[in-house]
């Protein structure tokens, strides 16, 4: 059946601001021969959709003909769209406007507190209690009240409905305090993408699995609950999909007809792109790397992942060697950390960062580990290439990230033992690879959502 002349001029006004966001500013002129509209059309078109704020006249200039004309544009800040990266161990937001370039960008603590063992003895409950439950933030990190916020929640989080409603609500202020800072309010705000370190059932928003740190709050990330704390749409994908998209759109895999971004952090996943489009899988299990198991049973996750890497620096010995460095720097006079206990057996001295460090000093120990890691990371990427054949590997996350350590390990692995031979290249976006791709769905759906509203409208 044939759409009334008020639906057939919003699919017009379609036309036109899709010409307008590929070619940029034109002259009705130039519209209507980039469209094949007449010029009547086009101009009524035009105003209609200056009435809807979404292009904008920017003054004079010479048309294709060579003539002066007044210039039509898209209007980039009609609207604004939101990224955020829900991390282990950050949550990274970010704004951008109708362009899809990112205007503003912020790093605030993360969801959950984190756990810590049962104090032993009485001195180390007396500790206990003095200590905070996050750790110091990062130079720059916004703090907002982020650190108050999520300790009242963890304290007043009885029941699972409470923990729901303290989530959402941490990080509505962690957004609102963003769109202020930036002297936007919610409603200019369109969408807002979400990426979760965590499966997301495709067809529900539900969330069958996430990362340790996060376990739990499985609900409270939901695209349903996301929804109904916020008051714009939402998206909600995995991280690793949404940091893929990312380095596809504006990154290291620019245009890759397919490649597959690996993450390694507190986590281990893969985002696979074919011709610009994610694969999602049955119940979003695509990339799911996490679960294969390595020779000896073992699961990938648990030996690429973090702690997987601090278990193998500790049976190498790095930790004593850590410490040993630690104490001798202090006796050779050099600063430590005023809150550095050195005498602690716990965890505190090695993380992947001094693991990284030591490697790149050239400490024996650290590049032992490094070469037997880089062994699993091999295994992993040999059956991924071999299955897809892609043309472009991408590492990235907070361990993967580090390439000048790990990138010629696994070039030369991988020249001798792929059968299939994938650049293997670092990530260009490294830690704002997530919320870049956050901020892409959620441009993709807001432009979509602009144009649907005028066509259903006009029904």
């Amino acid at each position: 059946m044939a759409g009334t002349p008020q639906y057939i001029r919003n699919l017009n006004e379609n036309l036109i601001m899709d010409a307008l966001i590929t070619q940029g500013s034109m002259s009705r002129a130039d519209i209507s021969r980039q469209t094949g509209l007449s010029k009547p059309t086009v101009s009524s078109a035009v105003e209609h959709l200056i009435e809807r704020n979404l292009v904008k006249e920017t003054g004079r200039a010479d048309n294709a003909q060579g003539r002066k004309a007044t210039l039509i544009q898209f209007n980039e800040k009609a609207y604004y769209v939101c990224g955020v990266d829900i991390g282990a161990t950050r949550i990274r937001i970010a704004l951008s406007d109708l362009s899809g370039q990112i205007t503003a960008y912020a790093v605030y603590p993360p969801i959950v507190p984190e756990k810590k063992e049962e104090p032993e003895s009485e001195s180390e409950r007396e500790l206990e209690s003095k200590s905070k439950r996050y750790p110091s933030p990062e130079p720059g990190l916004n703090q907002f009240n982020g650190e108050a916020a999520a300790e009242e929640m963890y304290q007043t989080s009885e029941s699972s409905q409470t923990c729901e409603k303290s989530v959402l609500h941490l990080l509505y202020s962690y957004v609102g305090q963003l769109l202020q800072e930036n002297d936007l309010q919610w409603g200019d705000l369109r969408c807002i993408g979400f990426g979760i370190p965590g499966v997301v059932l495709p067809g529900s928003g539900q969330i069958s699995r996430i990362v340790d740190p996060l376990a739990g709050l499985e609900q409270s990330f939901s695209r349903d609950a996301l929804a109904q704390a916020f008051p714009c749409d939402v998206i909600l994908d995995n991280d690793v999909n949404l940091a893929a998209l990312g380095e596809y759109r504006s990154g290291a895999a620019t245009d890759s007809p397919l490649f597959v971004f690996f993450s390694i952090g507190a986590g281990t996943g893969a985002g696979i792109m074919v011709r610009g489009q994610l694969l999602h899988g049955l119940s979003g299990l695509t990339g799911e790397v996490a679960e294969m198991l390595l020779e000896d049973g073992r699961r990938l996750e648990d030996v690429l992942s973090a702690e997987g890497l601090m278990h193998l620096a500790k049976h190498y010995g790095l930790e004593t060697f850590v410490r040993s460095d630690i104490e001798n720097s202090s006796a050779a006079g050099f600063e430590t950390p005023d809150n550095l206990d050195t005498s602690d057996t716990s965890d505190t001295l090695l993380t992947p960062e001094v693991i990284f460090e030591a490697a790149r000093s050239g400490e024996v120990q650290a590049v032992e580990v490094m070469k037997q890691y880089s062994r699993t990371i091999a295994s992993a990427l040999r059956q991924i290439s071999t299955v897809l054949a892609p043309e472009l590997i991408v590492l990235g996350g907070g361990i993967g990230g580090n390439g000048d350590v790990l990138l010629p390990l696994l070039r030369q692995m991988a020249g001798e033992q792929f059968p299939v031979q994938p650049k293997l290249i670092c990530s260009a976006l490294g830690e704002r690879a997530v919320v870049t791709g956050a901020v892409q769905v959620a441009l993709q759906q807001t432009l979509q959502n602009l144009q649907q509203e005028a066509l259903v409208e006009s029904r």
